[in-house]
């Protein structure tokens, strides 16, 4: 098993997560306040690393992009999508320039 499937387990302990308490669980805490709530979290998480990217600091900066990635998580979650949603997005993108997928979003 590689660093990467963490991504994997991560999207898999979200969707478990969907049905537990949210007293027990803060990802069901925040997926019980909404989809607002939790893009709320993960804007103030990305701004912390941010901040962190700024500064310089790398532990800190990992520190801080982990808690975004799961607040991304989260906030797609509560909108029925995955980290695996994004990758095949990503994937399709391959191989194509930043610069003719931007113009081809116009």
């Amino acid at each position: 098993m590689s660093d990467y499937d963490a991504f994997l387990r991560l999207d898999a302990t979200i969707a478990e997560r969907k049905q537990a308490d949210p007293e027990e669980s803060w990802t069901a805490k925040l997926l019980a306040r909404g989809p607002e709530k939790c893009a709320e979290k993960f804007g103030e998480e990305a701004i912390e690393a941010i901040i962190e990217a700024v500064k310089g600091d790398r532990e800190k900066l990992t520190s801080e992009a982990a808690d975004a990635v799961y607040h991304l998580a989260v906030m797609l979650a509560a909108r029925d999508l995955s980290l695996k949603d994004v990758a095949a997005e990503l994937a399709r993108r391959e191989g194509r320039s930043g610069i003719a997928e931007k113009a081809g979003r116009g």
